[in-house]
This record gives C-alpha cells, structure tokens and sequence, in this order.
C-alpha cells in the first residue's frame, strides 16, 4: 500500500494481530520491506506488523538527494503518523538500525523499545572513503558494479555455497535500487555520528550483530552496548551482516523473547 507522506510516496505493508502492539521493521541499503520476510510469521502470530520501504528504495519515492538521517527518520514518523500509530517497537537492520538511533534520539517517546540489528552509531574517517568510492561506482554503473562484493560481505561463504532461494531475493532487491535511492541513503549513512550521545538513550534496547559480519562487526555493536543505558547484547554465531536472514531462528528467537519482556 501507498501512503504519501513528508512529501513523498511510501510503500508499507500492515498485517498482524489487530490491536496489539505495533512493530516496526526498518531494512538495510539496498534492500527493501521484503527482507523481513523471515520474521513475519512469527511477529504477525503476537503482532500488529508494519514494514515499508525506505526513501529511495523498493516501491517508495527515490527523489534526488541526498538524503540525511534525520530525513529518513521524519519519513519513518509521516508514516506511523498517518497510520494513527502513537507508539511502537522498533526494529531496523544496518541503515535501519542508524534510522533507529536517530528516531531514540528525537522522539524516544514514541518508542516503547529499540532493537539495533548490524548495525554502527558512527563512520569513521577511514570508512568514508570507501563510501564515496561506491557512490561514484553505483553513479557510474548502477547497483550492478557492487552487488557480488556486497552479497560477500552480507552473507558468509558457506550460507552463499548453500543456494538458499534468500540470496537470489536480496540480489534482485538490491539490483532493483534506483540510483538516486542508493546513493542519497549512502551519503546519509556516510555521516553517521551519533556514538557520542547514546547515553541519553532510555528504552529498553536490544543489541543484535552476526559473528562474522565484516561491515558493522561485533566491536561496533560492543561500543553502542556500553554506551547505552541496561541494553542487552547478542552475538549471533555463524551469520554476517544479514543475520536475520542467515540465522532466522535463532535472530527470531532473540527478537521475539525481547519484545514479549517490554510488551
């Protein structure tokens, strides 16, 4: 469904339990509300769910940026707000976890709790040059001259060597990211500051990374750990970036057991 919002169109899907409480799910670069697809069975059996797709991505405008975090984060409120969403759990993976922060940061009342999934409060120095090396790649070539190098850093060689039907999806996702899109979200992502000031972080916050994933690894999770106020951390094993993908059960059991404490 379509809902136009902070003046753009956006794309969400709503289902669940009605009248229960409300999740939701913020997705990665590049990908779209489909990556959550392993876990809706389980968070629509206790959950009103919603799920939709950032600025930039899957069926919601991609206006030219570039974007910011606190842009993407006002999107995120248009939407629950049109919906006549007061409060919420918020879930969000990598770009999501980022957008999550932002959101905890300016209107921690609307959260009921906070799960941060692969994700960092910070890029350094040394990684924005990386950044712009793949915006001026996606610019030059599309989605397309970073996707294997992205599919290695996401998932680990032997979920790759597996041929799970979810690899293929997160590939065509992501070849389907409009440019404008990936690189209006990654030139917010490239900003990214906010370690500094997790302390004033007061909800209930789960902290979530895969053992292996290269791209927001496990010290990164560790730093906003102990900067946050009674926040819980989880190491997942054998999972990359994508752990809710790679190790659905075992994310879903985490995620589940979290949210029905703070309920």
């Amino acid at each position: 469904m379509i809902v136009h919002a902070n003046g753009i169109d956006i794309n969400y899907e709503f289902s669940g339990e009605p009248g229960a409480p409300v999740v939701v799910l913020s997705h990665s670069l590049g990908s779209s509300h489909m990556m959550w697809s392993p876990q809706m069975a389980l968070l629509r059996s206790a959950y009103s769910v919603l799920r939709y797709d950032t600025r930039g991505h899957g069926a919601s405008s991609a206006p030219d940026g570039p974007y910011t975090l606190e842009q993407l984060t006002e999107d995120a409120l248009a939407l629950v707000d049109a919906l006549g969403m007061e409060q919420f759990h918020w879930v969000g993976l990598s770009m999501g976890g980022m957008i999550g922060q932002c959101l905890a940061l300016s209107h921690q009342d609307r959260l009921l709790t906070l799960s941060l999934c692969d994700t960092a409060a910070a890029i350094g120095e040394e990684s924005r040059p990386v950044w712009e090396e793949r915006i001026a790649a996606v610019w030059k070539d599309g989605p397309q001259a970073l996707v294997q190098g992205t599919l290695e850093r996401w998932f680990t060689p032997a979920y790759l060597q597996t041929g799970s039907p979810h690899v293929a999806e997160i590939r065509d996702q992501f070849l389907a990211t409009p440019v404008a899109g990936f690189v209006g979200c990654s030139e917010a992502i490239r900003r990214l500051d906010y370690l500094d000031r997790l302390g004033e972080i007061a909800v209930p916050t789960l902290i979530m990374v895969g053992e292996d994933d290269p791209g927001t690894p496990v010290a990164a999770s560790r730093m906003m750990h102990e900067r946050i106020p009674g926040s819980r951390m989880v190491v997942i094993p054998s999972a990359a970036h994508l752990s809710n993908i790679e190790q659905a059960d075992i994310f879903n059991d985490h995620l589940l057991s979290f949210l029905k404490k703070h309920s």
